[in-house]
């Protein structure tokens, strides 16, 4: 029987810094465990949870910036209203422990848990942490990370991995054919151009589509409101926002994946064996995290990585040519790559944290 009773998860911001948890929450709440979100008043995190049957609680947050903003002066006031607001949570949910995906949103509840003497667990998915989990770093008991060439300094860290959502593991390539209406018989690419600086990928990858579908039948996410309705009905191309339901799917189809270099999305493609061409979003857009993640997975021989500024339709198609060429080779080499059971790992460490305290 499971000695976690009450569990609070937190985490928000963006997108990455929820979905991860979802599968621990699932977990958790398989075995009876009650499971608290503690999130956002924005609305995000209830609206990506709202599938899991669990209480959600929202609070005051600031976010944190690296760069000079006079929002940050707003912010300043209300974050330590976030950390009051999140202390009388604890003091009323009474949790055993607390996990955190990170985010600004965590911030609060991380000190809050710490303020209580509540255990933390927190999860870092970048090579190097971001802002938030950085200041969080002396509330947190134990700091979970995807990869062992994690360059974060911390008292106690357990590379755990990122847990991977039950759906992506169980992808049929068969109904993703169907889905797509898919009669060809040419190899799939699927490009993820996402949301954040997508504008640039989506533009290169829609020039060089006359190589491209010539000889690849080609799945492009452009994110939202990306759509082109010039390429709409282009032979061998097909084009969506974004895909939900059947995006396990349609990477269980992929023979090759062209990707941001996001920790999230880079895990989930080396855990299911895709050979892949990252382009890292430049420093312009972000601190540096995704090159270091496209740099690590290049230096490890499970990616071909090329920056943003250097893309262009010709190398696209020279580098995807490659990946389909060596695809044997790629896909033996990601062999390497060790899957964790992450929600195993991450629900024992749980565990041990509420037993620890308990002694």
């Amino acid at each position: 029987m499971s000695i976690l009773h009450s569990v609070v998860v937190t985490g928000g911001g963006t997108a990455g810094h929820v979905i991860p948890s979802k599968p621990i929450i699932e977990r958790l709440c398989s075995k009876g465990t009650k499971v608290i979100f503690i999130g956002s008043t924005s609305g995000l995190e209830e609206r990506l949870i709202e599938d899991l049957d669990i209480e959600f609680r929202g609070i005051t947050t600031g976010k944190l910036r690296r760069y000079f903003s006079l929002q940050n002066v707003l912010d300043m006031f209300r974050v330590p209203v976030g950390i009051l607001q999140a202390s009388f949570l604890m003091l009323r949910l009474k949790p055993q422990v607390v996990f955190s995906k990170g985010g600004y949103v965590a911030f609060p509840v991380v000190v809050a848990a710490w303020l209580n003497r509540i255990p933390v667990i927190s999860h870092e998915s970048d090579l190097t942490a971001g802002l938030a989990n950085r200041m969080a770093l002396p509330f947190t008991d134990t700091l979970c990370v995807n990869f062992s060439a994690s360059k974060i300094n911390a008292k106690h860290i357990l590379v755990t991995g990122t847990p991977v959502r039950k759906a992506l593991l169980e992808g049929n390539a068969q109904r993703a054919k169907e889905w797509l209406k898919l009669e060809s018989s040419k190899p799939v690419l699927v490009v993820v151009g996402g949301s954040l600086g997508a504008e640039n990928v989506n533009a290169i990858v829609r020039d060089a589509l006359g190589a491209l579908c010539a000889i690849y039948h080609v799945v492009h996410i452009c994110g939202p409101g990306k759509l082109s309705d010039e390429h709409d009905g282009t032979d061998n191309y097909q084009q969506f926002e974004y895909v939900d339901e059947y995006w396990g799917d349609v990477l269980a189809l992929a023979d090759v994946v062209v990707s941001r270099a996001g920790a999230n999305s880079l895990y989930e493609l080396l855990s299911l064996r895709k050979p892949n061409l990252l382009v890292p979003l430049p420093l312009t857009a972000s601190r540096g995290d995704q090159i270091e993640n496209a740099e690590m997975a290049e230096k490890s021989g499970w990616s071909l990585v090329i920056q943003e500024d250097e893309l262009n339709p010709t190398n696209l198609v020279e580098h995807v040519d490659t990946l389909i060429k060596e695809h044997d080779q790629w896909c033996e080499r990601l062999e390497s790559f060790e899957r964790l059971d992450s929600v195993e790992l991450i629900e024992q460490l749980l565990q041990s944290s509420v037993a620890k305290k308990a002694r």
